[in-house]
């Protein structure tokens, strides 16, 4: 039996029910993110050159002329489809489509664009929430405004080796690719299990100096190996693409980390909780894993701000509890502990 393509896969969840609005948004999303390919695969021969100057978005990062031709393009392909409100990174405010619509629609349409010029995967970051009839006239802002838990469907493309869609309807994480000789996706992971341990971890450690001590104990641990604490080697990775790094921990397991930490601005993470957390989050739990602040669930937060950022830790669940772990029960720790000694409470 071949494997369905995405359209077959949206058509059986609609016989089955399932919501058409949300249904029909996904493939105008998976439309759009094909043509923002084409784009990146064209680079400066196409109509969305690479590099350009150094512009910053409402919220303060810097925008590539690739992110707002990108925003333009998810943008324009939501147009015949019933969304409600559209939240994009690269906006300050939401922006109404269809006031029928019951479906809010938050975006980071180009997810680690500081990689272009280097030729790393890049990708789009989506969460769909649930509308009410009334918040078509009321404040935008509200309907953003839901803990994750909430979400009907997230996923995430990445733009890289591969065109590939990673998704969830809330039962299963699912990963497509792209068949340029089919012209549409094709299933090739159904209901993907994150393995519960790992030997992977993933935190940019340029910045140990900046983080606080349960971070630094825990990363510390892991680089002593086999000799230390854990018991076992492990490797590091950054990518400093967040598409990448969930891709990556979803087919291979691991844990990645975003801390916040001491620098301006850095208290909170970077990460935004609304359309960049949540949804991977959603993913995540979806295929078993687990996603937090470093201690509280990601998917309970109830956000205060559209472009709130959020520390975030996801991946193998063992490993994200056990880095809740560091930052709760620090009296436990291996290192701190003469009973323990080497043979801590954290070696598994």
């Amino acid at each position: 039996m071949s494997a369905p393509s995405l359209e077959a896969f949206l058509a059986s969840h609609g016989r089955a029910g399932y919501r058409s609005d949300v249904l029909s948004i996904l493939a105008a999303l998976a439309s759009a993110a094909l043509k923002v390919n084409n784009s990146i695969r064209s680079g400066k021969l196409g109509t969305a050159p690479c590099g350009s100057p150094e512009i910053r978005n409402a919220d303060g990062d810097i925008q590539k002329d690739l992110d707002i031709h990108a925003d333009e393009t998810f943008l324009k392909s939501l147009h015949n489809v019933p969304v409600l409100y559209v939240l994009s990174e690269e906006r300050s405010a939401p922006v109404m489509l269809d006031p029928n619509g019951r479906i809010a629609l938050a975006i980071d349409p180009l997810d680690g664009s500081s990689n272009i010029e280097a030729n790393v995967s890049i990708g789009t970051i989506f969460s769909l929430l649930p509308a009410t009839a009334a918040a078509a006239s009321a404040p935008p802002e509200g309907v953003f405004l839901q803990p994750g838990s909430a979400q009907l469907a997230a996923g995430f493309f990445v733009y890289g080796p591969q065109l590939l869609l990673v998704l969830t309807l809330g039962k299963g994480t699912h990963i497509f690719l792209f068949s340029p000789q089919l012209g549409t996706f094709v299933q090739t992971h159904e209901s993907i299990r994150i393995a519960e341990r790992t030997n992977e971890f993933a935190i940019n450690t340029s910045n140990y100096r900046h983080w606080d001590e349960a971070v630094r104990l825990y990363v510390d641990d892991c680089l002593k190996g086999e000799d230390g604490p854990r018991g076992r080697n492990f490797n590091m990775r950054w990518i400093a693409s967040l598409v990448a790094e969930a891709y990556r921990v979803l087919i291979r397991g691991g844990v990645f980390l975003y801390p916040g930490d001491a620098r301006a601005g850095y208290g909170n993470g970077r990460l935004r909780l609304v359309y960049e957390a949540n949804p991977i989050a959603m993913l995540v739990e979806q295929a078993g894993g687990c996603a937090t602040d470093t201690v509280n669930r990601i998917l309970d937060i109830t956000p205060a701000t559209l472009h709130q950022r959020v520390p975030l830790v996801f991946g193998s669940a063992r490993e994200v509890e056990r880095v809740g772990r560091y930052h709760t029960e620090p009296s436990a720790i291996a290192e701190r502990s003469p009973l323990f000694g080497n043979r801590g409470l954290f070696r598994a």
